[in-house]
């Protein structure tokens, strides 16, 4: 067996992973609507969650996963906030509100709006108070359900230095006393721009995974693509939502054709475009369209990246794509949010319409992604088109020793081995 095949044990494990991470997201959401305290909340989730993958390979899978955890984060957060009351002599003020350990888990299992309760969610993580690398360290941890290890990883900074922020995060949110709310109409320009940013952080690490056996972890997908039909009913004018939720469709919309049959990662370029979701481009091309005509002298840069996914949406094959305008619209796209990771997808549409020698330039050019293993699998195929084979390898082994998820790690394989 190679070291990328899991065994059904564990295959099976992972799946109970995901299964407790992605409803324990729900869980969280709810129970701060109802404690009205975060850290109280994902503490008690902490605890229900590594109880739940003690009992349930054990016991077997509940009827109503989320209703068990629910249930049992409910009956620990009382545990903790009858322990806090003892020690301070105070009465909680959480109890009356969580109802007693011997709720009914049919009760556990309804909520007045999960999807508002994710809403808050983003919100709170999103409070003008915190910096915005806590916001993002937050959101990564809370909504897209990475460890502590995992976040330092994405955001490059030392496990200890990401525990000690978000154990700071956590109490600023409760000294604070910062709300659990969508704020009114006058409070949300100050936090409009991160709540889209943190949006579409959850739908990337679900649409290309940082690490894990597989591309998409469709859940997150599918969460972020709902909290941002949310946030454009909030409201339905603005530009910057409707790019968000059309660049997420038109991205999505490719999630059939992504991986082949053994889970590998397939290029855009070799992508079965029947397999591609008609709906969901039809729903977005419209929403392009609207967003460009509302943003004619200060581009934004969602709705930019929108236009670019539907240059890709409306090519009836790769060779037929507009490379010039993809080229033209990523030069203001960096202009707009100049980033190495947008100037390395900049330099792949110069590959395609100018050639790789000019491609390469510009990627060897592009600084800080070092330690990005997309940036040296693009070297290794700009310098495989140029016939230099030995130094592909070489990158494509950079990349391979690099943090990967295995659908990406699959393809690297086989250029190695070609």
């Amino acid at each position: 067996m190679s070291e990328l095949q899991e065994t059904p044990e564990a295959a099976s494990r992972r799946a109970l992973i995901e299964l407790v991470r992605s409803s324990g997201r729900d869980v969280l959401a709810t129970l701060t609507r109802v404690t009205g305290d975060f850290a109280l909340a994902e503490d008690a989730v902490q605890d229900a969650t590594v109880r739940a993958l003690e009992v349930w390979p054990r016991d077997g899978l509940p009827a109503n996963p989320v209703a068990w955890l629910r249930l049992t984060a409910r009956r620990r957060a009382i545990d903790l906030i009858r322990r806090e009351s003892v020690r301070t002599g105070k009465e909680a003020i959480g109890m009356a509100a969580l109802g007693g350990p011997s709720e009914d888990p049919a009760e556990a299992a309804t909520s007045p709006s999960v999807e508002d309760d994710l809403l808050r969610l983003v919100f709170t993580c999103c409070h003008p108070s915190l910096a915005l690398e806590t916001q993002v360290a937050l959101a990564l941890r809370t909504l897209c359900g990475l460890t502590t290890p995992e976040v330092a990883r994405a955001l490059l900074v030392p496990e200890a230095t990401m525990a000690k922020r978000l154990t700071r995060a956590r109490q600023k949110i409760k000294l604070a006393r910062i709300p659990y709310r969508v704020p009114d109409a006058t409070e949300l320009p100050d936090r409009w721009a991160a709540v889209l940013a943190t949006t579409y952080l959850v739908f990337n690490e679900g649409y290309a995974a940082t690490s894990g056996p597989d591309l998409v972890r469709a859940g997150l997908v599918d969460e972020a693509i709902r909290l941002a039909r949310l946030l454009r009913r909030l409201r339905p004018e603005d530009a910057s939502a409707m790019g968000l939720l059309a660049l997420m469709l038109l991205q999505d919309s490719r999630r059939a054709a992504r991986t082949d049959a053994g889970g590998g990662a397939v290029l855009l370029r070799d992508q079965d475009r029947l397999r591609w979701d008609a709906a969901a481009i039809s729903e977005a091309i419209p929403l392009v369209g609207q967003a460009l005509r509302s943003t004619p002298d200060e581009p934004d840069r969602y709705v930019v990246q929108a236009a670019i996914a539907g240059c890709h949406a409306l090519a009836p094959s790769y060779a037929d794509t507009d490379w010039r305008a993809v080229v033209s619209w990523y030069d203001v796209l960096v202009r707009l949010d100049p980033n190495p990771v947008a100037e390395l997808n900049w330099a792949a549409a110069i590959a395609e319409h100018a050639g790789p020698g000019p491609a390469l330039e510009k990627v060897d050019r592009i600084a800080g992604l070092g330690s990005y293993p997309l940036w040296h699998a693009t070297r290794a195929v700009l310098l495989r088109r140029l016939g230099r084979e030995v130094e592909a390898q070489a990158a494509d082994a950079l990349a391979l020793a690099l943090p990967l998820n295995d659908a990406h790690r699959r393809r690297l394989r086989a250029g190695l081995s070609d």
